[in-house]
């Protein structure tokens, strides 16, 4: 006699009586309850949820960065995954229109039961901000206190290891670090890219000089051209750039930065449309957690002004100090500043397209 199949249940596989009953009103147990709280809660618990997917994609792509090999089909992967992420953070940015609905004094009736709880205390989006390398050097703090004084037990300790193991961003230089485009036999990248840049100054030049300006004119841009010849030779200086990673004004090796550079520039090249699209979706994250802080410090200014945080903060002073202080991948965004036009791009050698391939050997352990 067969077995009856079992039947899932639609309840049941998603856990909807646990998730369903679990937003409990702090004002209603006070006596008094607030109808906007569940709102509040609702929007914060769905917040918890969309992290945990972030955290599961990062987790994934961190680990075929850390793998022995890392081939064009899982930079794909990588690529699709990171995309999801951008979408992701897209919607949690778009629920903040959700909780402007409510109105200050709406918030007011419920937001001294809330101490001393604060977003602060998100312990998934810690974790989201270590992984991707915002670790505790680079943060801005308040109170004098380490940000991971506000867990305990297994929580902090997770943390802690976050902060001892390697990030997106750390992983992601030595990706650019190992890939051999810089030393390719027959073709110096930063040689090439070095007279191409020049080239393109002294026919600017040329052409400033036979403009119709007057000769007070012709002087101002001239000198614009030559620092910004300064600019592309500082840049191409491996010693001036170790001088700016040692001062904090840049992150990102010299080798990594040059190997960005040859992405960006070579992008159109077949075999380096998926690790273009790779950087690309580095600096849209950054910049997408930068647009969901800001629109988080609008909405604070709006709905508290000058008031402290719950959780002790200084409220929007904090946030806002965190908007670009706390971005990470800021030197990926700076390549745009390196660019040349395509009509100045030094071909590619016909041995080199040919040979590019992305099998690289992972020398991290």
């Amino acid at each position: 006699m067969s077995e009856k199949p079992s039947s899932l249940h639609y309840i049941n596989y998603l856990s909807l009586d646990k998730v369903l009953d679990a937003q409990n009103l702090v004002s209603k147990e006070k006596g008094k309850e607030a109808h906007e709280e569940m709102l509040f809660i609702i929007i914060h618990q769905t917040y918890e949820l969309w992290f945990k997917q972030i955290l599961h994609e990062l987790d994934s792509a961190m680990a075929l960065f850390k793998a022995e090999k890392i081939d064009e089909s899982n930079i794909g992967v990588i690529v699709s995954r990171m995309d999801r992420v951008n979408k992701i953070m897209t919607t949690l940015v778009g629920q903040l229109d959700i909780l402007e609905t409510m109105t200050s004094l709406d918030f007011l009736e419920f937001r001294d039961h809330l101490s001393p709880a604060s977003g602060f205390q998100s312990h998934q989006f810690r974790k989201l901000e270590v992984m991707l390398g915002l670790k505790i050097e680079k943060r801005h703090q308040f109170g004098g206190c380490p940000y991971h004084s506000q867990f305990e037990g297994e929580k902090k300790e997770e943390i802690l290891d976050l902060e001892d193991n390697p990030s997106l961003f750390f992983l992601v230089e030595k990706w650019l670090e190992r890939i051999p485009f810089l030393s390719m036999e027959g073709f110096n990248f930063t040689k090439k890219y070095e007279e191409a840049v020049n080239e393109m100054l002294e026919k600017e030049i040329k052409g400033i000089k036979v403009a119709n300006l007057t000769d007070e004119d012709k002087a101002l841009r001239i000198r614009m051209i030559d620092e910004n010849r300064k600019y592309f030779e500082r840049v191409l200086s491996e010693k001036e750039h170790n001088k700016a990673i040692a001062s904090g004004e840049t992150k990102l090796s010299y080798k990594a930065t040059m190997s960005a550079l040859l992405i960006n520039l070579y992008r159109d090249q077949p075999i380096l449309h998926l690790p273009y699209k790779f950087l690309r979706s580095l600096v849209e994250l950054d910049h997408k957690i930068a647009t969901w802080r800001f629109r988080h410090v609008q909405m604070v200014e709006k709905m508290l002004g000058q008031k402290i945080g719950t959780g002790g903060s200084s409220g929007q002073g904090y946030l806002k100090q965190t908007v670009d202080k706390h971005k990470l991948f800021t030197d990926l965004a700076n390549i745009a500043t390196l660019m040349i036009s395509r009509s100045y791009l030094p071909s590619l050698p016909k041995n080199i397209k040919e040979t590019l391939s992305f099998n690289h050997s992972n020398s991290h352990k």
